[in-house]
């Protein structure tokens, strides 16, 4: 990414006078902060706004997910545990038992409803990626193709985000299976506590958006590409 962090300088303008300094003003961090056009605030709105679904992703995973996971497990495991210190031949008492299986299914409700909300910020991340690529064939058209493969701010052109970007899709498709397959595995009441305990690390770990997901790489290039990227 060193080439990203180059910086730029304007020419140096020499003084008319010597006798009478002009001040010039400060020379601005991109050459595009003096030139933004719409293309360039529109192409800032839509990173920032991925930024945000993938905030909210996870969030989704990280506590409405986790908690309904683990008090899944947690609750079936206690079950288990109570019915297995019953002398042979004895019958579990029924409030007990049907107490817990209902707050199982309660939190298997839940898991079902954090799927679904995976399900949005996933079509929310496959739109905004198309806007980009919609953005990039219209100022294609207005502006002329050199100006999509201009440099935006730093050295990142509206052609290369938008060529780019699609790429971001794949980790959080996979991982949206991935949580899929997790609940799928949880909902079965005869799952083992190891297997729950292996779904549960996949869960929080996210291993397919460790390499490939928005902080893995997208955080920090937009922040040295895009000018004023974490402005409100």
């Amino acid at each position: 990414m060193s080439g990203r962090l180059a910086s730029f300088r304007g020419p140096s303008t020499p003084t008319s006078s010597p006798v009478r300094q002009v001040s010039q003003p400060n020379t601005p961090s991109s050459p595009g902060r003096l030139a933004e056009s719409t293309y360039h605030r529109k192409t800032r709105a839509i990173l920032q706004d991925i930024r945000t679904v993938t905030e909210n992703w996870d969030d989704i995973v990280l506590v409405d997910g986790l908690k309904a996971a683990k008090s899944l497990v947690d609750t079936r495991t206690d079950l288990d545990n109570e019915l297995g210190t019953l002398p042979a031949g004895t019958q579990p008492k029924y409030p007990v038992v049907q107490d817990k299986l209902a707050l199982m299914e309660k939190r298997i409700s839940e898991l079902n409803a954090v799927i679904t909300k995976l399900r949005k910020q996933f079509q929310k991340l496959n739109n905004l990626v198309e806007n980009l690529e919609t953005l990039l064939h219209e100022t294609s058209k207005t502006k002329g193709w050199n100006a999509v493969q201009e440099p935006l701010w730093t050295t990142w052109s509206l052609e290369k985000f938008a060529t780019a970007l699609p790429d971001i899709l794949i980790p959080y498709h996979r991982s949206l299976h991935m949580h899929i397959e997790i609940v799928d595995t949880l909902r079965s009441h005869d799952v083992k506590f190891e297997v729950s305990r292996e779904a549960i690390n996949r869960w929080v770990t996210q291993p397919f958006l460790q390499e490939d997901g928005w902080e893995a790489f997208w955080e920090d290039l937009c922040e040295v590409e895009i000018d004023r990227f974490n402005s409100k």
